[in-house]
């Protein structure tokens, strides 16, 4: 009996702490549709994420949901239900996987535009809880995750299960897309990428939606084809870990540059507008044209893709200020 009380206590606790979760989601303005707040209410964050780690290296501390320590064990529910990202899985000190703020991954779901009956492909599958959203949302033969890493499929699709969701979970690189389960209406990117894989744009219907970390922001496509794809970035900021796979490299690495004024430096907007022209663009080229443009935001700027190539753009993409992001991948399929 006394068990099954503290099982009962814990379980109080833990749909105490997910109620307020989406109270503050709500509160805060990330969760203004009614379907996606149905889904984050029924998709309890504790269950994606039995353990995170504190910090990185030598010094990372491991909570865990099955602790010894019940001091310990509040402190992972604490974490898991705070509004940040948490860090899931480290190789070699480095981070390789984590869980999304629930608030950036609310705007980010909200800001797919999903309809009923659309087919989505996530990019990254990390704990699974946004495929789990997802299913909820669509159901789960619409939706499709993929991964590079096996361990991290292996664990998305046991975090998935119960919850009795049992979307596609594919292990493989995420920058060819998933053909065999294509046609896509939305694909969804949960980790940065140095450019848009062309190979997407063949897996999409027309008029299908891209939503992916590009620089520091959020850059929005609409593909009208299969050879063209373009849009702006959202307004919001978002940093997450870098896409992996044999397709993914960056065409350049990039630091911020010695010798500038300490504002620009520090300013978030500057600097994604300096890593978005990166070697085209010199650092003192940047900060005179931001500068003379008022100092433009995210929303501003925009990419396009085709099959010749990729453009980052401020207000125009048939403007003065186009820039080339690099050769468009093109991986064999």
């Amino acid at each position: 009996m006394g068990a099954r009380a503290e099982q009962a206590g814990v379980r109080d606790v833990r749909e105490t702490a997910h109620a307020a979760q989406v109270r503050e989601l709500v509160a805060a303005g990330a969760l203004n549709d009614p379907a996606w707040r149905a889904a984050f209410t029924a998709v309890p964050r504790h269950l994606f994420v039995p353990y995170f780690f504190t910090g990185r290296g030598a010094g990372n501390e491991r909570l865990w949901a099955e602790d010894p320590d019940p001091q310990r064990r509040a402190r992972w529910l604490r974490g898991v239900y705070r509004d940040a990202p948490l860090a899931t899985r480290l190789r070699d000190g480095e981070l390789v996987s984590s869980s999304s703020q629930p608030s950036l991954m609310a705007k980010m779901l909200e800001s797919l535009e999903v309809r009923d009956g659309d087919n989505v492909l996530e990019i990254g599958a990390g704990t699974g809880y946004n495929a789990a959203l997802l299913c909820h949302r669509l159901g789960e033969d619409l939706v499709t995750t993929v991964d590079l890493d096996e361990e991290i499929t292996e664990a998305a699709r046991a975090h998935l299960a119960l919850l009795g969701y049992r979307p596609a979970v594919v292990t493989g690189d995420g920058a060819r897309g998933c053909p065999s389960r294509a046609p896509f209406d939305r694909i969804l990117v949960t980790c940065t990428l140095p450019l848009i894989p062309y190979a997407w744009l063949g897996q999409c219907r027309p008029g299908a939606r891209i939503l992916a970390p590009l620089s520091t922001g959020l850059i929005a496509l609409t593909v009208r084809d299969a050879d063209l794809a373009e849009g702006r970035f959202l307004h919001t900021s978002a940093y997450f870990v870098p896409l992996r796979g044999a397709t993914a490299a960056a065409p350049g690495t990039f630091g911020l540059p010695q010798g500038l004024p300490y504002e620009m430096v520090e300013n978030e907007r500057f600097q994604f507008m300096l890593l978005l022209t990166a070697g085209v663009l010199h650092p003192r080229e940047a900060l005179d044209l931001w500068r003379r443009e008022d100092r433009p935001a995210r929303e501003r700027f925009g990419v396009t893709v085709s099959g010749e190539g990729q453009w980052s753009w401020l207000d125009d993409p048939q403007g003065p200020y186009v820039w080339p992001l690099g050769e468009a991948a093109r991986p064999e399929l």
